[in-house]
């Protein structure tokens, strides 16, 4: 359970290293390699603008340094990460919601 006294910042990282203490435990191989690579990726939470489909644009946080093509980002308003692409108008959001070391993993 994550406290309620914590910055935003604190809970998402909170949050994720939860999932990969979980996924580092696993004796599920794959699932391993990709925590690994995740948390390569990894940066301190910070504020951006996704654009979602109608041009609605959400305040959220990125999690992970994009790699020119794709980013996870903490939707705050759903409670979920999201796989974002990048494009020129910034963050896309494309529909892969859920935990996120799940919309890491699945590009």
């Amino acid at each position: 359970m994550l406290k309620r006294d914590l910055s935003i910042e604190e809970r998402i990282t909170a949050m994720i290293e939860t999932e990969l203490k979980e996924a580092l435990e696993s004796h599920d191989q794959v699932l391993r390699r990709t925590a690994d690579a995740f948390r390569e990726t990894l940066r301190t939470p910070r504020e951006i603008k996704v654009n979602f489909s109608g041009g609605i644009t959400q305040t959220c946080w990125s999690v992970s340094r994009g790699d020119g093509t794709y980013r996870v980002v903490y939707m705050p308003r759903a409670g979920y990460f999201s796989l974002c692409v990048e494009s020129d108008f910034g963050p896309l959001d494309i529909g892969v919601h859920g935990p996120a070391l799940g919309c890491f993993g699945s590009v």
